[in-house]
């Protein structure tokens, strides 16, 4: 391990990242805080800020800790964790330390639960996109993560800043089947199948982790078992279920990612892209969450909380009702939703907004709100400025909007009519499949008895006749 080190001192390190042998007495060890895929991580104290130190516990680990610091050396960007050195006395790297904990434990900690809004969910997504994105772009060769879950996404900046860890499984396959088994759920078909691979795993992990942060459910948590059930499942072409009015372009985007064939998946530069798009919808991304346990204040050196901006009125697993939510989305809403592209069809704007109404509980006055400025920044909808001196300029201008409101109304009514049509076509399409499955099976059932007789009939048959050639046999003895 130490020549190891000493050579991945020798590894050229990107511009601005600065790569350092640290000695062992220069950290203050505090706590154990969890465990990677190889060694123990604690929390400790490095030059006066927080930093986490991995370590290994055994040689077996050699390998996967080698991988780290190689691929770690190698990278620096933003959304991923910094690595500021290492020690050869005892072996371990010191890295930038996450505040938050990872984005599973946010995710489905069991109490208390932290409150995030969709469009924390969405910035999350698209950060690990980014930092993705950036691996699979490094060259000579495509750096391919193979480990892309929730366990080994960061949060900092109370939890506004999402960095990838965990470059430990960048490895063969056999390695990752058996020191992985906690990844099954978001790993690749062909990765534990032992088909040849690239950097689009990474896709179909990342499409299940859109799915978990938007339901904040564990993906295939009803299959349960063992891993090897889950591999099954996904190699038969299960995925989680499909989310109930998502907008057409995240669902698109998302089972996209984890279709079956890697080259029917978008490249990861393609899903940062569409994200960033999409991102348009969503602001207030940066307003720091309320974390359980999470200090208020840090050592100089901890990532502090990002600046505060508009605030999206939705918060995924919340019925908490805030008196000052208006007033806060109106704070710079006209500034942040002028960006919203015309080239995006009106239909699809309507949706995206209608979906933020049913599943985060959105007012129906601030959903149109929204959606009125929306279109109102789009070119067609977009009325003249009024003359403010004018009586009847002002007077017009607002009966622009009032029927821009009433027109807004009755479409999104008929978007939402025509929506339960089509679920009422499903529900019906259903009960006549289960009634043709019905009589299918009542007629199976009465072909059965009837064969059931015949072949009675045909034993009682037979046992009349071997009774008879039993007879006929002791009569001629």
């Amino acid at each position: 391990v130490e020549e190891g080190l000493r050579s991945a001192a020798m590894v050229e390190t990107p511009a601005g990242c600065l790569f350092e042998d640290i000695q062992r007495e220069d950290i203050q060890v505090e706590a154990a805080v969890g465990r990677g895929t190889f060694g123990v991580v604690f929390k400790a104290v490095w030059k006066g800020k927080d930093v986490a130190i991995k370590t290994i516990e055994s040689e077996n680990e050699r390998n996967a800790f080698l991988v780290e610091l190689r691929q770690l050396s190698r990278v620096n960007h933003p959304n991923i964790v910094k690595l500021y050195g290492s020690c050869d006395n005892p072996v371990c790297l010191v890295m930038e330390y996450a505040e938050c904990g990872s984005l599973y434990n946010l995710l489905h900690s069991a109490d208390p639960q932290a409150h995030y809004t969709a469009s924390h969910a969405m910035s999350w997504c698209l950060q690990c996109a980014q930092g993705v994105a950036y691996l699979h772009a490094m060259k000579p060769k495509a750096l391919i993560h193979r480990d892309l879950k929730p366990p080994n996404l960061l949060l900092v900046a109370r939890g506004t800043v999402l960095k990838i860890c965990d470059f430990g499984t960048a490895c063969d396959i056999q390695t990752c089947m058996t020191n992985n088994k906690g990844s099954a759920a978001w790993m690749a078909p062909e990765v534990f199948e032992g088909s040849n691979y690239s950097e689009k795993c990474d896709v179909f992990s990342w499409g299940i982790i859109l799915w978990e942060v938007i339901t904040r459910k564990k993906p295939f948590d009803e299959i349960g078992g063992s891993a090897f059930c889950i591999m099954w499942a996904v190699h038969r072409g299960t995925r989680p279920p499909l989310i109930r009015d998502l907008p057409e372009p995240i669902e698109t985007l998302m089972t996209r990612c984890w279709d079956k064939k890697p080259s029917q998946r978008p490249s990861m530069e393609q899903v940062k892209n569409t994200m960033s798009d999409l991102m348009k919808y969503f602001p207030g991304s940066d307003e720091p969450l309320s974390l359980p346990h999470q200090p208020s204040a840090n050592r100089s050196g901890s990532s502090p909380a990002t600046s505060t901006g508009s605030y999206a009125d939705s918060t995924i697993n919340s019925n908490k009702s805030d008196e000052n939510s208006e007033h806060r989305n109106s704070i710079g809403r006209e500034e942040t939703l002028k960006s919203f592209d015309s080239k995006i069809p009106l239909q699809n704007i309507i949706l995206i907004f209608i979906w933020l109404k049913i599943r985060f509980s959105i007012t129906l006055h601030t959903l149109l709100l929204n959606i009125l400025t929306a279109l109102l920044s789009v070119h067609c909808f977009q009325p003249l400025a009024p003359c403010p001196n004018s009586k009847e300029s002002m007077a017009v201008f607002e009966q622009h909007i009032r029927m821009a409101q009433d027109y807004l109304k009755v479409q999104s009514e008929i978007d939402q009519l025509l929506q339960r049509k089509q679920e009422l076509i499903s529900e019906l399409e259903q009960e006549q499949r289960e009634q043709q499955t019905s009589s299918r099976l009542i007629q199976e059932h009465s072909k059965l008895v009837e064969d059931n007789n015949q072949l009675a009939a045909y034993r009682q048959s037979l046992r009349n006749k071997l009774s008879l050639i039993k007879s006929q046999d002791q009569q001629h003895s």
